[in-house]
């Protein structure tokens, strides 16, 4: 009777578990924002062949998640072997796993600005050496990520990798412990060029983390966001751990706003100022 009782209780749990994401998981590969969650651009899966229902998931405070402003946020989960491909990527054969939304907005040039509210659970697991980058501006394949916003060690860093497709140029701006159980607010300002009159800022909640003067992009390409969990070089993790498996992830992400000037960005709603951000760049 025990064992029933346990077995019974097992499967309303995980019953809950899944209907509490089956209103706002979409199956479709266009994956539309709610104006709670974000607004500016439209986005689709990436790679969307093996891309699981879990993987992003629109969530509700209601149901005990969190948020950082308004009712809804947006959920990623990486479990292992989430793995997905397409007719030129496939990340099964290249030691990868994600889960990550691709903007449908493609960039020649120009400024353009860009906000997002990261938080990481307590219970986020740490997988280095495998990269985990959360969040990306992208030319397309072949060409590579020009920057990444990256789990190094726990924390959040900025990897610049406009002059090569590995980089040796990585910062920090956020640590391990200021990740955890929190909502960190990032706001860019960034001119798409090739040319060496670009520039890449960086506000990490409402202080100025990068100024970056130069070639922001390659010569020739368009540049686009993606954001989610990606996961690189899961073999780091297997061989220094002696495992078959890296732990899942869970990020949320809201606020997710683009617009070509700070004021389309709202960010007023944040408690954070045009004007205020703009002078520390002087």
């Amino acid at each position: 009777m025990r064992y029933i009782i346990l077995l019974t209780l097992v499967i309303i749990s995980n019953l809950y578990s899944i209907n509490s994401f089956a209103e706002n998981c979409s199956p479709d590969y266009s994956f539309q924002l709610t104006s709670d969650v974000g607004f500016g651009d439209q986005y689709k899966k990436s790679l969307e062949r093996n891309f699981k229902k879990h993987g992003v998931c629109i969530v509700e405070k209601s149901e005990g998640h969190p948020t950082r402003l308004g009712q809804q946020s947006l959920r990623f989960e990486v479990k292992p072997g989430d793995c997905g491909y397409d007719d030129s990527w496939d990340d099964c054969k290249k030691d990868r796993e994600r889960h990550e939304l691709s903007s449908r907005r493609k960039i020649k040039s120009g400024e353009y600005w860009y906000s997002w509210s990261i938080f990481l659970p307590d219970n986020f697991i740490n997988i280095h050496p495998t990269k985990v980058a959360m969040y990306q501006f992208h030319q397309g394949h072949p060409s590579p990520p020009v920057w990444m916003f990256q789990n190094v060690n726990g924390g959040y860093y900025i990897d610049n990798q406009v002059r090569c497709c590995i980089s040796k140029w990585v910062k920090p701006i956020l640590e391990k412990k200021e990740m955890l159980g929190k909502w960190n607010d990032i706001l860019l300002n960034v001119n798409w060029t090739h040319k060496e009159n670009g520039f890449f800022r960086i506000w990490v909640n409402g202080k100025l983390a990068l100024k970056f003067k130069g070639s922001t992009k390659a010569k020739g390409t368009s540049v686009y966001a993606k954001f989610g969990i990606y996961r690189s070089y899961m073999s780091r993790f297997k061989e220094k751990n002696n495992t078959d498996k890296v732990p899942g992830q869970v990020v949320y992400y809201d606020e997710v706003r683009t617009g070509k000037t700070c004021e389309k960005l709202k960010i007023e709603e944040l408690s954070y100022n045009c004007k205020d951000l703009l002078a520390t760049i002087n």
